[in-house]
């Protein structure tokens, strides 16, 4: 199904993973959500039960970025390139890997729509960037301020998100992407990549 292929091909098709690349890609996202979620804290309130701890700490720092890079190896990986390789047609396995990212979270029919935009945005950036470093990144930085205000006791972890909460969630997602596309493009943040890479 997926052809006999080096796993490292999943990383990207510059040959194996980019420490560098997905670093640089994290501060932006990560910076920009701490800020969305601290602006919704102060406009609604807070709304969950601190769980501060050495052990939800450590578990936000170490196993956050370890369970984002895993999905990306999955969706943005295994999945989205196999899907590629079948139709030849990026957009198809774009929308199709995220409609799988979305079905796979358990949020009800609202929040499953901004999964999907997510898991769009992901398979974008993996697309243009050849590998998936930027989408990890990206996955990492959401995980992580998510964990980080649950365990302050800022925000409520919830599977049945408002339509307000959405409609919002998607204009920052998308308002983030364009930022993050027009950063790398203009200041050769995307560096790394050679211009000459093979498409995903």
């Amino acid at each position: 199904v997926v052809k006999d292929r080096p796993f490292s091909s999943y990383s990207s098709s510059r040959g194996g993973w980019n420490f560098k690349l997905y670093f640089k890609a994290l501060v932006i996202p990560l910076i920009l959500y701490i800020i969305y979620m601290a602006a919704d804290t102060a406009i609604r309130g807070p709304e969950g039960t601190s769980h501060l701890s050495i052990a939800f700490l450590a578990v936000t720092l170490i196993l956050v970025p370890l369970q984002c890079i895993a999905e990306e190896y999955v969706f943005r990986g295994l999945i989205m390139q196999t899907f590629g390789s079948w139709f030849k047609i990026p957009v198809l396995a774009i929308v199709l890997q995220a409609i799988i990212f979305a079905m796979g979270h358990g949020y009800n029919s609202i929040g499953l729509f901004e999964t999907l935009v997510s898991g769009l945005g992901f398979g974008f950036f993996a697309w243009k960037t050849n590998g998936i470093e930027v989408s990890s990144a990206l996955h990492t930085a959401n995980n992580f301020a998510v964990g980080l205000f649950v365990m302050l006791g800022l925000q409520a972890s919830s599977s049945s998100p408002q339509l307000s909460e959405v409609a919002v969630a998607i204009v920052f997602l998308i308002v983030l992407y364009i930022i993050m596309y027009y950063v790398g493009k203009k200041t050769d943040w995307f560096g790394e990549i050679p211009e000459n890479s093979q498409d995903i």
